[in-house]
């Protein structure tokens, strides 16, 4: 991965707060990327973009919520302000609320579907202007290994993820011939802020543990690596299709 470079390529990353949105921003920022880190929290924001200056990225952080049609245009105005056209888009912002179908309140499913679904409808809208005509492009949608399989109390959640790697197989079809490729990735179960819930409780963590072959939880650096040679020259070829990774789980 050290080989790959990305330099001057300018990638806007949604849900960078943290967890894997940050992972994926400092593997690219490695890569000469410039990063335009987006995310409601601003000093989790600060944070991201201090690190990734530390390995000499140059990043921006913007403070939107990606629901919003209006802010995401805004925030395509601000970001081609600062950086230029935009070459890649990565939409990892998410939420899930786990509660059963018949406790669920409309305003909680759609809170779930905006932010995991719609949010990437809005950001695709906006920004695939950008890399069209140039003869590069790059979209990774953030799904879940939730849209293949399911838990109880993931109604929502499954259901917007599932809906992501649609999109995904639609939007491919419709950019493959402007060289813009469309892949989706599925994590299984991954060591983040998102997760800790689950890791902090002993019944939780033993029934991931022995649903995942490799008996570990992924780390973030591993999806980074996998975002960053989707980025890559090597990955042109990719589009349209969902990459699970998630150490073995749904190949059961």
């Amino acid at each position: 991965m050290s080989t790959i470079s990305l330099q001057g390529k300018v990638a806007v990353i949604t849900g960078a707060s943290r967890g894997l949105g940050r992972a994926m921003a400092l593997a690219l920022g490695g890569a000469g990327v410039k990063l335009a880190l987006v995310s409601r929290d601003r000093g989790k924001l600060e944070e991201t973009a201090a690190e990734a200056a530390k390995a000499g990225a140059q990043a921006a952080i913007f403070q939107v919520d990606v629901t919003d049609e209006d802010q995401v245009r805004k925030l395509e105005h601000n970001v081609k302000g600062r950086f230029g056209p935009v070459d890649i888009l990565i939409n990892n912002a998410g939420i899930a609320i786990r509660k059963t179908v018949v406790d669920y309140t409309l305003e909680e499913w759609h809170s779930v579907m905006d932010t995991n679904l719609t949010s990437v409808f809005l950001m695709c809208r906006s920004f695939v202007p950008h890399m069209r005509g140039r003869g590069y492009g790059r979209i990774i949608n953030i799904s879940s290994i939730m849209a293949h399989i399911s838990l109880p109390l993931r109604g929502a959640y499954s259901a917007s993820k599932a809906g992501v790697i649609g999109f995904t197989r639609a939007l491919a079809l419709e950019l493959a011939t402007d060289e813009i490729s469309v892949v989706a990735i599925s994590p299984g179960p991954f060591a983040t802020e998102m997760t800790a819930p689950l890791r902090s409780s002993p019944e939780q963590l033993e029934q991931f543990n022995s649903s995942v072959p490799m008996q570990r939880w992924g780390e973030p650096e591993e999806i980074g690596k996998l975002a960053l040679f989707l980025c890559s020259d090597g990955a042109g070829y990719i589009t349209g299709t969902d990459i699970v990774i998630d150490g073995g789980w749904t190949a059961r």
